[in-house]
């Protein structure tokens, strides 16, 4: 069990507060606690050397030589007095001695605590092919800059693992620079994970009419160097061979959470379970009052989505919810506030912008509402049941905010708009999401369960199957070479999944 805090910290705006991880979570909570009168030491704990800096242009105005990576510097709204302790990652959280242990030096001692760890590329599973020259994922300042050397450098082929935001993105990229790329995507279409194979269909239009060699239901088996240790080749499971200079694997994220094993906390694989004033719980589901999460590593219910505990991997939503947590600390009770922001994205790719608003993962079904495909300018509404959840608008941002109100009033689905540009009759059809306990590429926001104490799902083997980005989603491919190397792998993702531990 934890301690319960002193009570002079309730609503104090002296004392110790501690934010751990250093990035836009982090910065804008820490700019709202000095903007709300908080006077005491504040110290912000960071694994990257770097000031906190802006991540979507990573895979976008990075790779294409509009800026470089370091001026992707977060600007600051104002002074935060704080102590950084930058490129010393958290690796454990000691509850009773309210203490945060770091990879080198003293612990950081804490009345108050805020997590924002976020998350991690997804790495290629076989390390030795991982560590191959010319293999990259894409997460971090170091990562952009790595990449973007690399495509300047006018390799013959680049192959992208995951057709999802940020491997689409990097396929956009690439053919803007004049580059071969094959995409490869384990469903039926890229943005499978985030949008559903339905709007799927059309970012796979739009890939091909790029010039994009897209390969869908299609996973890479294996990478392959040379005596060097440089990449020279992909074996493909629809059996062909590629030869290619460089590979981005863009396979998703994971979750910042393991240093938490052993923390007290409602943490796993999934994220750290929260309540609407992102105040966490503790591994016995009982609430504290002065532990917070916020960003890509909360798992926190909203009211709309019937008591699911969302991860949300926005933007918009580490920055909102970060203010809301650093409010909440400084508030007694009766001035604590929930965290109601409905989710939002965008992406610029082949020349289209793409937004969405609510939680499209949530839905089973789709309907165009706006506009078509032909004039690449259309938005089309997701429901659950009667309900609609969820719309994604492609060249057409403005038409969002009547979608959201909707959401919010929890109209019901299909919409009755009666908009101009619509079709003169609705036809709904499935969303086409991946399975549940899929890992999926770049997928916005993801219903978790519910619960604090809520188990992961039980491992069996469709889902041990499933965890393996080299096995396509069908029978797996008559391919006697490697088979050992596979089951080896598959045992460690089996040990990984029930230790919850990251493998060497």
């Amino acid at each position: 069990m934890t301690s319960s805090p002193p009570p002079q910290w309730s609503g104090s705006s002296n004392g110790r507060v501690v934010i751990v991880g250093a990035s836009l979570a982090g910065l804008r909570a820490a700019e709202t606690l000095r903007a709300e009168g908080f006077t005491g030491h504040l110290t912000l704990i960071g694994d990257e050397p770097y000031e906190p800096y802006d991540r979507p242009p990573l895979s976008k105005s990075v790779q294409e030589g509009w800026i470089s990576e370091e001026h992707t510097t977060l600007p600051r709204r104002r002074d935060i007095a704080a102590e950084w302790l930058m490129g010393a990652p958290a690796v454990a959280l000691d509850l009773p001695n309210r203490q945060v242990h770091l990879a080198d030096g003293d612990p950081v001692p804490f009345d108050r605590l805020l997590i924002t760890t976020g998350t991690r590329a997804r790495p290629w599973p076989d390390k030795e092919q991982a560590d191959l020259d010319g293999v990259f994922t894409l997460r971090t300042r170091d990562d952009a800059a790595q990449i973007h050397a690399r495509l300047a450098a006018g390799p013959k082929r680049v192959l992208v693992i995951g057709g999802g935001f940020t491997g689409s993105e990097v396929a956009s990229v690439c053919r803007e620079l004049g580059l071969h790329v094959t995409v490869t995507e384990r469903s039926a279409t890229p943005l499978a994970g985030a949008l559903g194979q339905a709007a799927g269909t059309f970012a796979a239009y739009l890939q091909r009419q790029h010039g994009v060699d897209l390969r869908c239901n299609t996973t890479v088996l294996a990478l392959e160097g040379d005596a060097q240790k440089r990449l020279r080749r992909a074996r493909l499971s629809d059996g062909d061979e590629l030869d290619v200079d460089v590979a981005v694997v863009a396979l998703g994220t994971l979750r910042n959470t393991e240093w938490l094993q052993s923390g007290g906390l409602a943490a796993d694989r999934r994220g750290i379970v929260c309540d609407a004033a992102c105040r966490a719980f503790d591994a016995d589901g009982v609430v504290t009052d002065d532990i917070f999460v916020a960003g890509d590593v909360a798992r926190w219910p909203h009211p709309l989505y019937d008591g699911e505990l969302l991860v949300v991997e926005h933007w918009s939503n580490a920055v909102t919810q970060a203010e809301t947590a650093a409010h909440n600390m400084l508030a007694n009770a009766a001035a604590r506030r929930a965290h109601k922001h409905l989710p939002s994205f965008w992406s610029n790719q082949f020349g289209v912008n793409i937004k969405s608003i609510g939680v499209p993962t949530f839905a089973d079904t789709i309907v165009l509402t706006q506009g078509s495909t032909e004039e690449r300018r259309l938005v089309a509404a997701y429901g659950r049941g009667d309900r609609i959840v969820a719309a994604v608008a492609v060249n057409a941002p403005r038409s969002l905010p009547a979608y959201q109100a909707l959401i919010e009033a929890r109209a019901p689905f299909p919409p009755d708009l009666h908009a101009s540009n619509g079709p003169a009759e609705l036809h709904p059809l499935p969303a086409g999401f991946p399975k549940r306990g899929q890992p999926t590429h770049d997928p916005g926001a993801i219903p978790t369960g519910a619960g604090p104490n809520t188990p992961e799902q039980q491992i069996e083997k469709e889902v041990l199957k499933l965890l393996d980005p080299r096995i396509p989603l069908g029978a797996p491919p008559l391919i006697s070479q490697h088979a050992n190397e596979i089951a080896m792998e598959k045992r460690s993702l089996l040990h990984e999944v029930h230790t919850g531990g990251m493998r060497p």
